[in-house]
């Protein structure tokens, strides 16, 4: 006997093998959102791109700020954060992050603006140099980058980050900063104690 067959059913397509981009994909909630790749390996995920400064000896987030996911979103939201974080700041200051800022324009800029990076090294052909690397504050600014992970894993478990619910870039951005905002507060009665 053949199976009754449905009405309002999606049609059968193969996209194995096809390229996905955000020209060919895209949210039919959220058209802000934009297929993003975390890593190679990893599926691309319609998503943003939160970014967090983080103040080295306590832990405590400074800035916040959310942006579209595109290649480059992370280093220009690094540099926006710093120059509103310390506009025309005289004291020299330092801004440990991952091997994915390791870019030679993004070291320029910084050093530009006065801001020692303390960007961990990529393998080959990295724009950290000797100048850097030799000192010890170096060293103990790749230690405490790695803090900053904590307050993305609480701003995805408890902050409820992992899938928003909010649509449109301007109303995720204001969820994410106030969820940073708890981060701190949750965070506070430890640092006050110790």
């Amino acid at each position: 006997m053949p199976r009754p067959t449905r009405q309002h059913r999606n049609a059968e397509i193969d996209f194995r093998g096809e390229k996905r981009s955000n020209a060919t994909h895209a949210s039919t909630t959220d058209p802000d959102a934009r297929l993003y790749k975390k890593s190679p390996g990893t599926g691309a995920m319609l998503c943003f791109i939160g970014h967090a400064l983080m103040e080295n000896r306590s832990g405590l987030i400074v800035q916040g700020d959310l942006t579209e996911a595109d290649g480059h979103a992370e280093r220009r939201a690094a540099l926006d954060m710093m120059h509103r974080h310390s506009p025309g700041s005289t004291r020299r200051l330092t801004l440990g992050a991952d091997k994915g800022y390791d870019a030679a324009t993004f070291v320029d800029d910084l050093r530009q603006a006065c801001v020692t990076p303390h960007v961990a090294q990529k393998s080959r052909y990295s724009a950290i140099d000797g100048r850097t690397t030799r000192h010890k504050g170096y060293g103990l600014s790749l230690k405490h980058r790695k803090r900053i992970e904590e307050a993305f894993g609480w701003a995805k478990t408890v902050g409820g980050m992992a899938q928003t619910v909010y649509r449109g870039v301007e109303r995720v951005r204001s969820r994410f900063v106030l969820t940073m905002a708890a981060n701190n507060l949750a965070r506070l009665p430890r640092l006050l104690t110790a």
